[in-house]
């Protein structure tokens, strides 16, 4: 999972120049899905309007064009607060008793919690970057398919995190985005996960951003309740956040993401609710970043989540088909035989 707070809010026109397609050279001739994360370099200020990409945005078409419109918010307009909102987003689904319970007994995210974070981050970056059809994009969500088929997890369950990531993303930047989404970026979105989503396999996708809503929001009052599946998941991805932070820091984060999370979530994983003062404080200051931002100019050269500085497992490059977990069998089934 993304952190819900960055170590520090990087302005939006800052990171590396970097080509849209293509994050390196494959090892080999021919295709392939190979990443490199390459230095920062300052990227090109050009004076543009603000709303330059917004206006290409508008140009487009969101029921042809959504994965490019896709492209443009998530790595020019929000590349930040599109992985804070998608981590936040997943982070939500681990409150669902039968998703947390399942990624416990795994034990992976307990046991390897920055590979995992890595291999999502990762695998969901592909199709994102490249195009749902693309090489880099079809052979990600082939992975994908590949893990999730080891497992017993219901279409519902499917449903659910695909309309987490739908929804959060949009409410953040409602809440926290140095502008809101627009509505060809709503409908956009929702084209894009719906592709995704018919490529999994998902049966009954909701066709607007309203059903999605509507199927977020009935399945949490239905399964949010407290599980020790769910709890230690949402501890262990803490402890993986904060260990990105200087240790006096990581108090201060756990602290701060707390007041980040509805009080059904922080409830269905046990927490207590921060003081109130503190919550005003910490929401406060994420909107105050996001005005901030809406004075820089516009972001020139993409930042995909693959740059992120807390993807840190694969230094000199990575194959999509080598991330992700190989298991041999669903644990719960293995648990049960053995019973």
């Amino acid at each position: 999972m993304r952190t819900i707070l960055s170590r520090r809010a990087r302005p939006e026109t800052d990171g590396p120049a970097r080509p849209t397609r293509a994050p390196v050279d494959p090892p080999a001739p021919g295709p392939g899905s190979w990443g490199r994360r390459r230095p920062y370099r300052p990227q090109e200020r050009t004076p543009v309007p603000r709303d330059h990409w917004l206006q290409q945005i508008r140009r487009l078409d969101p029921e042809k064009d959504f994965e490019e419109i896709y492209r443009i918010s998530t790595a020019h307009e929000f590349p930040w607060d599109t992985m804070q909102a998608l981590g936040f987003a997943l982070y939500r689904t681990y409150a669902v008793p039968s998703i947390g319970r399942l990624l416990r007994d795994t034990g992976e995210f307990t046991a390897r919690p920055q590979k995992r974070y890595d291999d999502t981050v990762l695998i969901l970056d592909a199709p994102g970057e490249h195009g749902l059809d693309s090489p880099q994009g079809r052979e990600a969500i082939r992975r994908m398919n590949q893990m999730h088929r080891a497992y017993d997890i219901s279409n519902d369950d499917f449903r659910y995190v695909l309309a987490t990531f739908v929804v959060v993303p949009k409410r953040w930047m409602d809440d926290y985005g140095w502008r809101p989404y627009s509505r060809h970026e709503v409908r956009a979105a929702t084209n894009y996960y719906r592709a995704l989503g018919a490529r999994m396999s998902i049966r009954d996708i909701p066709e607007t951003f309203e059903e999605f809503e509507e199927l977020m929001e009935d399945y949490e009052r239905r399964h949010f309740t407290f599980d020790d599946g769910g709890h230690a998941i949402s501890e262990a991805t803490l402890d993986l956040m904060a260990s990105w932070y200087p240790g006096p820091l990581a108090p201060l984060m756990r602290k701060a993401s707390l007041c980040l999370m509805d009080a059904p979530l922080r409830a269905a994983f046990g927490y207590a609710d921060p003081p109130p003062a503190l919550e005003r404080t910490v929401r406060g200051g994420m909107r105050l970043r996001g005005r901030i931002v809406r004075l820089l100019p516009p972001r020139r050269t993409p930042q995909f989540a693959r740059q992120s500085s807390n993807v840190r497992g694969y230094p000199n490059g990575y194959r999509v088909a080598e991330l992700g977990t190989f298991p041999k069998g669903c644990p719960v089934h293995e648990r049960e035989e053995q019973v």
